[in-house]
């Protein structure tokens, strides 16, 4: 019997739904993420979607791990304008200089992060207290691209220097790292 998936990604036929979309919807979306590398990962790939399908960044995800060192962010923080012409130059990531930028700076403020709270998972789930907010969606037009929690989030990242983590943003973000559950009352990767 075949496993019913949230509507996003099962879609209405009308589109082809990646190999990608699907792994990262069954394995990884909305799931409890604590690892404080994966943690900057997703925060670097969700601000490089910015204005592009979430389904090309999958698909160039392994190009993002290999060409930003493995999403390692005491690596990333060092880099220099050299690096960031090098990766300019990379066909295999999105070749905007704004959001290469805005990695280096989010390593250096999420480094910051890591001295101040012990780890940046203390952080980030500490907006919940460490619990999964999930909003028991049953339809595409339930679930919001942004809520109060994710402006929390987003403005109190800002104050700290971090760029290209607006309020839609994070919320894709805190679904990507299972701060929030919005796969659908009916999903069978809840």
């Amino acid at each position: 019997m075949e496993k019913k998936r949230c509507e996003w990604v099962s879609g209405d036929g009308q589109r082809h739904i990646s190999e990608e979309s699907l792994r990262y919807h069954d394995t990884r979306w909305c799931k409890p993420e604590h690892r404080d590398q994966e943690l900057f990962a997703m925060l670097v790939l969700e601000g490089m979607q910015a204005g592009v399908s979430w389904d090309i960044i999958l698909r160039k995800e392994g190009n993002f791990r290999k060409a930003f060192d493995g999403f390692d962010p005491q690596a990333v923080a060092d880099y220099d304008e050299e690096k960031i012409g090098k990766l300019m130059q990379d066909a295999g990531i999105i070749r905007n200089r704004r959001k290469i930028e805005a990695a280096v700076t989010n390593a250096r403020a999420f480094l910051k992060v890591q001295e101040e709270f012990g780890s940046f998972d203390r952080y980030i789930w500490g907006f919940t207290d460490g619990k999964i907010i999930d909003h028991h969606l049953s339809d595409m037009r339930d679930m919001p691209a942004k809520d109060a929690l994710s402006e929390r989030v987003s403005g109190d990242l800002k104050k700290r220097g971090f760029k290209f983590v607006g309020p839609v943003i994070i919320y894709s973000y805190l679904q990507g790292i299972g701060v929030i559950n919005d796969h659908w009352e009916y999903c069978d990767f809840r």
